[in-house]
């Protein structure tokens, strides 16, 4: 073989071996598609319907608050608090997720215990004591007693009022709570936003977790996120985490002074899954702040300055989790990234069918204005 052959050879193999690395350090961009949200099947009588019920404090024990308490439109529908409210008499020990793009993920909770169907979570919201207290039997028979519940019910193809048809309705409605008009998905970030796309997907490695339309990857990870100690100093609080523990067999719950997350999931003895979290979606975090699973990162500087450091400490960090190195340009250009995954807000309450999506999408042929 001739020389001329084997530098060739010599030369193929070291670029092969370069492309290799610049996929590696990408966090494999190449496989991970992060376009536009695929458009959602959804049946709009269902829908009408579990926006009144999203909406309705009758749906909770005392009748004192509703879905909307700890998911408020006004925030992404997440909550404005570092950590959410939670029933009267109590309050909650983890930030409200959003429910924005919910319907896209397939596990729910911050420790991703729900990995079956939406309508479960939903079951969960309504009857857990420290967040809606509700006994379903009741709701059922104050559904039952409204008219227009009644008709709406029927409309939607349930026939009478049931606990059975209520967590599908709120589901339902949740599906048209989908992101929409972000200069992402409308092509049109400004040159800093797309410089902070490249260091997403390269230098800052965030695509590894970060993946996929709604930008998770639906695993728990240990980031090092810090502990936030109001859970365990507030009394109404800490009386929420130990009610949770107690029903989830959390081991030594009243000596623990952090969030266990996922280990609720396996219970490892080793104690390697604790601190675990969902990864969550990067949409609509303009709405959102502030951040993390229990708020400490108050916002979107913050979070890119805490994963430039490499996260926080914690013995069982992931291994993903090192410092970026990016400088203060970069940090901006990627906060840009960011900020243009935001779109239009979604109000809740004004609800109307988006006349974009296919007629066939739909039971109703010619679907009047959803009334409020």
């Amino acid at each position: 073989m001739s020389q001329k052959l084997i530098k060739r050879g010599r030369l193929m193999m070291a670029v092969t071996g370069l492309s290799l690395a610049i996929v590696a350090t990408t966090g494999l961009a190449a496989d991970a598609d992060i376009g536009p949200l695929p458009k959602l099947k959804t049946d709009l009588l269902k829908a009408e319907l579990g926006k009144r019920l999203f909406f309705d404090k009758r749906i909770s024990g005392d009748a004192g608050i509703s879905c909307s308490t700890c998911h408020d439109p006004e925030h992404g529908f997440s909550h404005p608090d570092a950590l959410s409210p939670g029933y009267p008499g109590n309050k909650h020990f983890r930030n409200s997720p959003s429910l924005i793009n919910v319907s896209h993920k397939k596990t729910w909770m911050h420790d991703g215990r729900i990995g079956t169907h939406l309508n479960d979570a939903t079951r969960e919201m309504i009857t857990e004591d420290y967040t809606m207290n509700m006994d379903m039997r009741i709701m059922q028979e104050r559904a039952k007693q409204d008219p227009e519940y009644v008709r709406m019910f029927k409309d939607a193809g349930y026939g009478e009022p049931s606990n059975g048809s209520i967590r599908k309705a709120i589901p339902e409605y949740m599906k048209t709570l989908t992101s929409r008009g972000s200069p992402f998905d409308t092509g049109k970030m400004s040159r800093s936003a797309k410089r902070g796309q490249k260091l997403f997907e390269g230098k800052g490695g965030c695509i590894a977790c970060h993946n996929g339309p709604n930008f998770n990857d639906d695993k728990a990870h240990n980031t090092g996120v810090p502990e936030n100690f109001d859970v365990f100093l507030d009394p109404m609080r800490h009386q929420a985490f130990l009610a949770w523990g107690l029903f989830l067999g959390i081991e030594n719950l009243y000596a623990q002074k952090r969030d266990p997350g996922a280990h609720v999931q396996t219970h490892k003895a080793d104690g390697s899954d604790m601190g675990k979290f969902m990864t969550p979606s990067l949409r609509e975090l303009n709405y959102t702040a502030p951040y993390m699973h229990n708020g400490m990162l108050t916002s979107l500087e913050d979070v890119v300055d805490f994963y430039n450091e490499g996260g926080g400490q914690d013995s069982h960090k992931s291994e993903l989790i090192k410092p970026l190195n990016l400088n203060a340009k970069e940090q901006r250009d990627l906060v840009a990234f960011l900020e243009a995954l935001s779109g239009d807000r979604l109000e809740g309450k004004e609800f109307v069918w988006d006349q974009a999506y296919p007629a066939e999408y739909s039971p109703i042929a010619n679907w009047r204005k959803v009334r409020n």
